[in-house]
């Protein structure tokens, strides 16, 4: 499961700090989240694997540019593992598991009371909660919330994130860890030039690109926890 329990380290020394500039694959990775192309939602809803799992290849290094590695490390890791295990099921037979949807109804048959702890459909479950966290940050930037009395902080943001789309799953120990790392966040102001590569861009543009993204990712998201809802696949288990 994404987040899977860390060592408890201090936080106390981490404070907010700039993307490292030495590293141009942080900034290649941010472009990247921008430039995933993810396809429209189609009215039956039904979501192709293959575009899909395409698409989140480009998400894990998000969380390189959030600082704290003790905390996020692992998430990106979990992140990029969920993928890997997703996708080895659907190339076992593309065919049979051509939308999400065929994949968790077929592990369900497959798995019986196993299921949805297992396979694919966990691996998928754990994914859209690091894809929400990811989606709840941006589309709170996009809407202007902020600390007025900090606005180039993005603490409120990636708050707000944790809170909405993994905290509920996290033991106290993860709590504590996650709202700690807040204080190593970067500054909006770098997370947003990342976006764009390092370029000079003005906010608003970055922004509306930003918004563009959400677009398609949003109703995709909001499709599969459906899912998972009418499927009663959703678990509330602590990692």
């Amino acid at each position: 499961p994404t987040c899977r329990p860390v060592p408890a380290a201090s936080l106390a020394a981490s404070r907010v700090r700039p993307l490292p500039s030495s590293c141009p694959s942080v900034a290649d990775a941010m472009a990247l989240l921008l430039e995933s192309e993810f396809k429209v939602l189609p009215a039956d809803k039904q979501i192709e694997t293959e575009p899909f799992l395409e698409a989140v290849s480009h998400l894990p290094p998000f969380f390189d540019c959030l600082g704290a590695p003790i905390v996020y490390a692992p998430v990106k890791a979990d992140l990029s593992g969920n993928i890997k295990k997703i996708r080895a099921v659907y190339e076992s037979n593309p065919t049979r598991f051509k939308t999400l949807q065929n994949i968790l109804e077929a592990e369900k048959e497959m798995y019986g009371s196993a299921w949805p702890k297992v396979g694919a459909t966990l691996a998928l479950m754990w994914l859209k909660r690091g894809l929400k966290f990811i989606q709840v940050l941006l589309q709170s930037l996009c809407d202007g919330e902020r600390d007025e009395d900090n606005p180039n902080l993005i603490r409120v943001n990636a708050t707000k994130a944790y809170e909405i789309a993994l905290q509920k799953y996290h033991g106290w120990v993860l709590q504590k860890l996650f709202m700690g790392s807040v204080y190593a966040l970067p500054y909006k102001s770098d997370l947003l030039k990342a976006l764009e590569k390092g370029r000079d861009v003005k906010e608003e543009e970055t922004l509306e690109k930003i918004h563009q993204f959400l677009t398609k990712v949003t109703p995709i998201l909001d499709a599969i926890y459906e899912m998972y809802t009418k499927m009663n696949a959703e678990l509330n288990y602590k990692a």
